[in-house]
């Protein structure tokens, strides 16, 4: 039983280490704004622990439609749902990089410049993070059942998506539970803004969606090249060489 416990974590000890990894973050993020609200008596920057915390659900969501979709009865009657609430909840984990633009108020409360960047970076980057690696995880499900165009073209349109769900989160001011709670009267709102979008609607929906597209691209570039040195590192040349002469005997 022990050695089955130790196989386990190590063969999975990569998802393991960034689920404790993305742990720790949020951990240094909630500590780091006490700080300064314990030092500055200001409760600026405590709407990041929230916005947290909202981001931490659509990676929850995804973990879960992950682990269920390897059976095929899950994959079409659970999935579509838990799907649709991470659709919906997507867009908080990257709509804290818009609480960069924070920085740019006047008065610091007490606190210097350069701890408020590091305070907003930090929880920026770990909500941007738990988006990229749910995103992974929807995709992986979509390319086991569909083909790898669709996953592609399925993180496409949710970047699309979820950047436009950014503009209506920090500029219109919806948000996430309004879709659940007043459904109608959010739909009508947002038909508006699809029918006559605005200069600024555009611009931020196709910069963002191409920024966001970049981030996810390159993270999943680097995770398989470091996937392809692994195995690199495995065939070594004795091996290849063992290989052949079993094959040639």
């Amino acid at each position: 039983m022990y050695n089955k416990i130790m196989n386990s974590i190590y063969r999975n000890r990569h998802s393991i280490a960034v689920f404790v990894l993305l742990n720790v973050a949020c951990l240094v993020c909630i500590l780091l704004v006490v700080a300064r609200v314990a030092y500055t008596d200001s409760r600026r920057h405590t709407g990041l622990i929230w916005n947290l915390f909202l981001a931490w659900i659509p990676f929850i969501l995804a973990y879960i439609a992950h682990a269920i979709s390897w059976k095929r009865i899950w994959l079409y009657l659970a999935i579509p749902v838990i799907a649709f609430l991470w659709l919906i909840f997507f867009p908080n984990a990257p709509y804290m990089l818009t609480d960069l633009q924070d920085l740019a108020r006047a008065g610091g409360a007490g606190a210097p410049l350069w701890y408020d960047v590091l305070i907003v970076v930090w929880c920026s980057w770990t909500g941007t993070l738990l988006g990229v690696i749910s995103l992974y995880l929807m995709q992986d499900i979509i390319m086991r059942t569909f083909g790898r165009w669709a996953g592609w073209i399925f993180v496409l349109v949710i970047s699309g998506l979820s950047s436009f769900g950014i503009y209506i989160g920090r500029f219109v001011r919806l948000n996430s539970w309004d879709i659940l709670q007043n459904p109608a009267e959010t739909a009508v709102e947002i038909l508006g803004l699809v029918i006559d979008p605005s200069m600024r609607l555009a611009a931020f929906t196709i910069l963002y969606t191409f920024f966001f597209l970049f981030l996810f691209v390159l993270l999943y570039s680097f995770s398989h090249m470091l996937q392809e040195q692994a195995n690199k590192a495995q065939n070594t040349p004795e091996q290849i060489a063992s290989t052949q002469s079993k094959q040639i005997s």
